[in-house]
């Protein structure tokens, strides 16, 4: 049993515990992985590898992410979200205005502090872990890509929902901190929610009660980016006994096929045929 499965994860469950819900369902002694933790609060888009799709990690984790989020002006907590307390107030709150005109200063590159209860790790430790424990977690900036940020909605004079296309690494959290700031105030995230993780949607996305055999995609699902070479059945042999095979294309990653199955992610270099992931 290999594949992916969309999962549309549920507010108030981790990703871990998805991960858990799918084993359950699927068959104890599967491997199954998420392809990108969401937080326990955030909801949404949860891609899944099951069998050998979790040797594909690499092709999800610099894909894009698009998410919905609510900010609520005038406060900060210590998680910045609603799941930690509140640690600063100030009730100088934006304006629609003020907002439109400082988010172009977040689009592109940006440097970006995680959040203390974040899943970084520092000396061997989830920075969550030590914030909880009550130690103090020294982070360093990183530098994130956000292709979009929108404005959707004014809800009230409190809270505003955006829009954020990004790349993989960006805290939305963060994001939220970083905008309050450039405007003189304070805010929290309260909701969030991922539409889109590269190839995945959030329309086409399946609830967790539904997870079954029939829901997998296939492996081939996140590599429509990659051409396709079709090798013979001697080849293939050649290959997982480690010998060399030659092929006149182009350098580049493939995904090598044999009789119409996908067996590797290979590099093709100077004509010669390097496995890299077998899939078989």
């Amino acid at each position: 049993m290999n594949g992916f499965l969309n999962i549309n994860k549920p507010s108030g469950m981790s990703s871990s515990q998805v991960v858990s819900r799918v084993r359950y369902k699927l068959g104890k002694n599967l491997k199954v992985g998420h392809m990108g933790t969401l937080d326990p609060m955030a909801s949404g888009v949860l891609p899944i590898g099951v069998g050998r799709g979790t040797r594909l990690f690499e092709f999800l984790l610099k894909k894009t992410k698009t998410y919905i989020a609510t900010f609520e002006f005038g406060y900060q907590t210590d998680t910045l979200d609603t799941t930690g307390k509140i640690v600063i107030e100030d009730q100088s709150l934006p304006t629609k205005e003020e907002i439109l005109q400082a988010l172009p200063n977040f689009f592109g590159n940006i440097s970006q502090l995680p959040p203390q209860y974040s899943a970084k790790s520092v000396n061997g430790q989830r920075a969550y872990a030590i914030a909880r424990a009550g130690g103090n977690v020294e982070l360093s900036p990183c530098e994130v890509y956000i292709h979009t940020f929108k404005l959707i909605q004014e809800i009230n004079k409190n809270n505003f929902q955006f829009e954020i296309t990004c790349d993989a690494g960006t805290y939305i959290r963060s994001l939220c901190r970083d905008l309050a700031s450039s405007l003189n105030t304070y805010a929290t995230m309260t909701s969030l929610q991922r539409t889109k993780s590269g190839i995945f949607d959030l329309e086409q996305s399946i609830q967790i009660d539904d997870v079954g055999v029939t829901k997998l995609l296939p492996l081939d699902f996140v590599l429509q980016d990659l051409s396709k070479i079709e090798i013979s059945k001697d080849d293939l042999k050649l290959l997982l006994d480690g010998k060399r095979v030659e092929f006149s294309i182009i350098n580049g990653q493939y995904k090598i096929f044999c009789e119409n199955e996908l067996q590797a992610i290979a590099r093709v270099e100077n004509n010669i045929i390097e496995p890299k992931t077998w899939l078989r």
